[in-house]
Parts: structure tokens; C-alpha cells; sequence
């Protein structure tokens, strides 16, 4: 048997040495105070071109990634590669609609999407919708983070035979997480960023070059996968694409691109940069990790090859797929390299995790603290909360992997995708028109929630031996088509939204009914660094941070 002492060792020194860089990161860039959500949660809005990039790189590319997209594809193949379009098509499309965004909010000093909405429409009841969608689609997402970090634990063997034993380790990742955010803000993940990213740049350049020389080639490779879907009893399996999981797999990587950038991590990290070139730059710039993405999606191929068998999982008879990648290194790699391979996911999951907690409690503190609880809160109250919700919601997500089933929190992810996508029409189409009335938003929104969780109601698992919420893969025989295929489900209630918000909008607007006061202007989509009102909201957060000490 393997001795990972030495993989234990670099993982922990390396895990130990970015989270001081974590604690550092208050004194990187720092005002004379932090006492303000402008400083805390979006790091003075003053991100340049690298840090940005290695920002909202290293936020959307995880741990979870790292771990679940080869396990997906070593479990079921070519569908797996649905992760690497929607990687892809997602920057054009949302080139033209982040530089809007950052525009208004630089100008009004908009934290969060529904800090937009609610000026955009005039409509706390719609900001609220969409601060409480964003909130509950991270919770799942964080808690997977933690999935990656125990598939490593797992593999090196730091578990135990109880609950507590067996979950210790991450709670005490997550303990030095949750300090060094609560004291550092935003700062900590975009510096710790540039130490996890080139990490995983290293480790699976090394891998795509090494991994194949010493399983016999691309072609030995690509041979083994074939023959394992053939023999596989789903006739979705297979290294190709066939007539019953095409639309699946183009509406999954459609919605997919679709929902990525309305996750409140997402858009946190566009809002920090300091001007609309460092976006237009980042959007041009960032396909690049959908290369590594595409590269990191083979090792399942390559696990196939090697003859990885996956670790035992919690339920008695499962298997714990997502130890696929890990024991692969494990197998294929000396001890010193795994270690560094193992510290490259976990630190991984550090930097995601920490922007979506922060990303959470600025939904939180600004669209219902704020609103409903505490209209006159100081910007020192508003970072004050902010940073204890941060903490809440990281506990929250430790709370998931340690009393649920870790593949059901996946499952809850697969959820997550579908609850966000129902903000598109109030984020989205709100940068471009204000032709939908608020009311029919709320209506549109209502609708695609009832019938997205109805759709995902419907799906089993036949894996896990679930009757419900078993996926995001919808039978489109259950809409009365004589068919085998499936659909995302994301993708048909977004849609569904969209129709009852333009229905609606036309009843209201027939009806009179009000529609409030649009407080943006024409021109505030166009701003930029320089800008007098920008620069005008700068000064007062310097001003305001000043005065609060």
C-alpha cells in the first residue's frame, strides 16, 4: 500500500502557505480601512487586468471542476464534454452585457445584480426575488467545493470511521477559510488566485504529457473508453454523441453558459475590476481556461486507461466517483507530485468558495438587511454584516456535505443552475430594455421556478435510487413526445419565464398598471474610468471609510 505521508505533507505546507497569504491579503492594496462594502466585498473596485483574469478564472474554475468533469466523463463520456462549449460560447455572449453591468453599478455604486434591478425597476419586491434566488443557488455550489477537498482527503486516506472523524479536516480548512475572508475580504481569493492557478496550469500540462506516454498513446487511451461504453448498459454511454443525448447535451451547455455569469461569484468578480477595458480584455482572455478545461476533461479517459476502480462511497454499495482524478495521480505519479497535484485542488476550492460566501452576504447585507431590516445602516454596519453572513452561509455549506449524501449536493448544484437562470430576464434583458414591467418579472420568474422544480420533481436517479430531483436531464416523453431524448430542464423554464414575462408585461400595460421609475440613465451604460460620477462615488467611499474609524 501507498505511504502518502509525503503527499499529506506538501498538501498541508502549500494548503498552510496560501492560507497566510489569505491573512496577508488585508494589507494588499488596502485603504486606511476596510469598514466598507465597496473595500470588503468587491476590493475597492480597483482590480487591474491580471488580477482580474486570475479573479474570475480561478472563481469559475474549481475544485469541483477539477474533480467532477473527468468524473463525469470517465462514468458516461462524451456528454461529459458538455463543460468545455459552454466554457466557450458563454464570453461573446456576455462580452456586450458585463460592461454594461460594471458601467451602471460603478456609477450608482451597485453592489450586487439586485442592487440593479431594484433601481432599474423600481421594485424592492423583484430585487428581493433576485437577491434570494442568488443566495440559494450559491449555498450548494460552496458546499461542493468541499466535495473536491474530500475526494483528495479520501484518497490520501485522512479519514475516519465517524461523522466527525471523517469530516474534521475539511471543518478545519473551512475554519481557516472562513478567518482569513472574514478579516481580508475579497483581497484574500484574488491573491491566493495567482498561487492556485499556476498550480493547476503546472499539474495538468504535466499530466495531458506524461499520462499518455505511460498508458501506450492517445489512440490506447480513446481504445479503452470505447470498449467500456460498449459494454455499458446505457445507450447514452459512449466517446460519441448519439440521436438520444444530442439536444440534452447542447441545451445543457447553452443554459449552462447562460446561467454561469448570473451567479452572484460571477458577477462579484466582474465588479471588482477597475474599468470596462480590463473586462472587454478578461472576456477575449479567458477562453483560455476553457483549453484547460477541455484538457482537464480527458484525465476521465485516461482514468479509464489506467484502470482507476473509484473509492467506496457513503451509502453502502456506491462509489465515490469523484476520487476518479485523484486516484489517478495517486497511481500514475510519485508521491511529491500528487502532493503538489492534491494542493492544487484544494486550494481550488479555497478561492471559489470564498468569493461566492462573500458574494452571498453582499446580496444579503445590501437587499435585505438593508432594505427590510435596517434602511439607515452606515457602510460601516453594512461590512460589519456582510462579514458575519459570510461566515453563516460557509458554516451553512459544511452543514450540506457533513449531514447530506455528497452526490445529492451535487444534484442541488445541478438545481442551482436551474434557480439562477430565472434571473436572466430581470438582469439580463434589464441591461438592454425596460420594456417588461416589474410585476410581469415576478410573474415570469414565479412561473419558470414552478416549472423548473416541477420538471426536476420528475427525474429519478436510478444510481443513488432516488425517485426525485435525480438530475437535470428531463425525458421529453413526460411532454407527450414519442421519444427517448431528454432536455435541460433549465433551459425549457428559463424559456417559460421569458414568454409569461412578455405576456404578462402586455396585460399590465393594457391594465395601466404602474411601473415605476426607471433611476438609471441612457448614459450611465456607458461610463467608464474617469468618469466624473464614478470618480464622484469613489471619493465618498473614501470619505465615508475614513470617517467611520
Amino acid at each position: 500500500m501507498r505511504d502518502h505521508l509525503t503527499e499529506i505533507i506538501i498538501f498541508t505546507f502549500l494548503f498552510l502557505l496560501v492560507s497566510g497569504m489569505g491573512f496577508v491579503a488585508s494589507r494588499w492594496r488596502a485603504p486606511k480601512d476596510m469598514a466598507h462594502l465597496d473595500e470588503w466585498g468587491l476590493g475597492g473596485r480597483s482590480f487591474g487586468g491580471w488580477i482580474t483574469w486570475f479573479l474570475v478564472g480561478g472563481d469559475l474554475y474549481t475544485a469541483y471542476t477539477f474533480v467532477a468533469v473527468p468524473a463525469l466523463i470517465f462514468g458516461a463520456g462524451a456528454a461529459g464534454f458538455f463543460a468545455v462549449p459552454y466554457t466557450i460560447i458563454i464570453y461573446p455572449l456576455f462580452f456586450l452585457i458585463l460592461i454594461r453591468l460594471w458601467s451602471v453599478s460603478h456609477r450608482h455604486g451597485f453592489v450586487t445584480p439586485a442592487d440593479f434591478v431594484r433601481s432599474r425597476f423600481d421594485s424592492p419586491t423583484l430585487a428581493l426575488v433576485v437577491a434570494i434566488t442568488g443566495i440559494v443557488a450559491t449555498m450548494p455550489y460552496i458546499a461542493l467545493q468541499l466535495v473536491g477537498i474530500e475526494a483528495v482527503l479520501k484518497t490520501m486516506g485522512v479519514t475516519g470511521d465517524s461523522a466527525l472523524a471523517r469530516h474534521l479536516p475539511i471543518i478545519i480548512a473551512f475554519a481557516i477559510l472562513a478567518a482569513y475572508t472574514y478579516q481580508s475580504g475579497l483581497r484574500a481569493p484574488a491573491l491566493i488566485a495567482f498561487v492556485k492557478d499556476t498550480l493547476i496550469y503546472i499539474v495538468i500540462l504535466v499530466a495531458v504529457l506524461w499520462l499518455p506516454y505511460k498508458l501506450g498513446g492517445w489512440g490506447a487511451i480513446f481504445d479503452a473508453a470505447d470498449a467500456k461504453f460498449q459494454a455499458s448498459p446505457s445507450p447514452n454511454d459512449g466517446i460519441l454523441l448519439n440521436a438520444n443525448n444530442q439536444v440534452q447535451y447542447f441545451t445543457l451547455a447553452l443554459g449552462s453558459a447562460l446561467a454561469l455569469f448570473l451567479y452572484p461569484h460571477s458577477i462579484t468578480g466582474v465588479l471588482a475590476s477597475k474599468n470596462r477595458d480590463v473586462i472587454k480584455r478578461n472576456m477575449s482572455a479567458l477562453p483560455a481556461y476553457s483549453f484547460l478545461l477541455g484538457l482537464i476533461a480527458l484525465l476521465g479517459y485516461m482514468a479509464i486507461a489506467a484502470g482507476i476502480k473509484p473509492l467506496p462511497g457513503a451509502n453502502p454499495g456506491s462509489v465515490d466517483s469523484n476520487t476518479v482524478v485523484p486516484l489517478l495521480f495517486d497511481q500514475q505519479f510519485p508521491s511529491w507530485f500528487t502532493g503538489v497535484a492534491f494542493a492544487a485542488i484544494g486550494i481550488g476550492a479555497l478561492v471559489p468558495a470564498a468569493i461566492m460566501s462573500i458574494a452571498a452576504a453582499n446580496l444579503f447585507t445590501r437587499n435585505i438587511y438593508k432594505e427590510y431590516l435596517r434602511k439607515d445602516a452606515t457602510h460601516a454596519q453594512e461590512a460589519s454584516v456582510a462579514k458575519i453572513t459570510s461566515l453563516v452561509v460557509k458554516i451553512g455549506a459544511v452543514a450540506c456535505i457533513v449531514f447530506l449524501d455528497p452526490q445529492f449536493s451535487i444534484d442541488l448544484q445541478l438545481i442551482g443552475g436551474v434557480i439562477i437562470l430565472q434571473t436572466a430576464p430581470a438582469v439580463v434583458l434589464g441591461l438592454y430594455t425596460r420594456w417588461l414591467h416589474r410585476g410581469a418579472l415576478v410573474a415570469g420568474w414565479a412561473a419558470g421556478m414552478a416549472l423548473g422544480f416541477w420538471m426536476l420533481w420528475q427525474i429519478p436517479n436510478a444510481a443513488t435510487g432516488r425517485a426525485h430531483f435525480g438530475g437535470s436531464a428531463f425525458p421529453l416523453s413526460e411532454f407527450g413526445f414519442d421519444s427517448t431524448k431528454t432536455i435541460y430542464v433549465g433551459f425549457v423554464a428559463v424559456i417559460v419565464n421569458a414568454v409569461v414575462a412578455v405576456l404578462v408585461t402586455l396585460i399590465l400595460r393594457a391594465l395601466k398598471t404602474p411601473q415605476g421609475t426607471d433611476h438609471t440613465a441612457p448614459d450611465d451604460y456607458f461610463a467608464d474610468e474617469g468618469d466624473p460620477r464614478i470618480e464622484k462615488h469613489r471619493d465618498e467611499t473614501t470619505i465615508d471609510t475614513v470617517s467611520s474609524t
